[in-house]
């Protein structure tokens, strides 16, 4: 059975893992690429190999990812962050396709959550990409109210992605969110009857 492979992605705090979060909660298979990001950071080798050769031996403190040292050179700076991206998306999607293959081939659907979908070029591995949106001002508040990033750190991030506007013209599917989580389950719910009835 050929599953079908449905991409989730979407800016700084749209409400993506929300959305994904929720259908891994429906009980479907929810791969999330960022923590295969981090899990390939963290333990691979020839990952870790490279990026301290590219960004020096800052890259790694006692064993473990310096993520402030590597934010703060690829998000100020867009080669850094192509030739970071260059590094880790192979093994990412790999890793990815492995999972698929061993593990869900008997999945009718698997869902990849992924910020980069559009920024790796890598829409075409997908039979669906869902687009989570938001205002500018409400994912910047969502953001900062979280913890996650501040204001700066949020708008060079940002900025590093392709815009919003550009995305919806690419995406199969639009889901706006820039009101409760309540509704945003209800889109989630709507995407599923739509998937199911295919």
């Amino acid at each position: 059975m050929k599953n079908i492979k449905v991409a989730i992605t979407g800016g700084i705090g749209s409400g993506k893992s929300t959305f994904a979060n929720y259908l891994a909660l429906k009980g479907y298979i929810v791969i999330n690429a960022d923590d295969i990001s981090k899990d390939i950071l963290t333990f691979d080798e020839s990952i870790i190999n490279k990026v301290s050769k590219e960004f020096g031996s800052e890259s790694y403190k006692n064993g473990k990812l310096n993520k402030k040292f590597i934010a703060a050179q690829v998000f100020s700076n867009p080669a850094k962050l192509n030739k970071l991206n260059s590094i880790l998306h192979p093994r990412v999607l790999h890793k990815i396709d492995t999972l698929i293959e061993k593990k869900y081939k008997n999945d009718k659907f698997v869902f990849i959550e992924a910020a980069l979908i559009y920024e790796a070029d890598i829409e075409k591995k997908f039979d669906y990409v869902v687009l989570v949106t938001a205002e500018f001002n409400i994912r910047l508040r969502r953001s900062v109210v979280s913890g996650k990033f501040n204001e700066e750190d949020f708008i060079n991030r940002d900025n590093n992605q392709i815009p919003q506007e550009e995305k919806e013209k690419r995406a199969d599917f639009i889901f706006s969110n820039n009101e409760s989580k309540k509704k945003l389950v209800k889109k989630a719910d709507l995407l599923l009857l739509t998937l199911n009835s295919g």
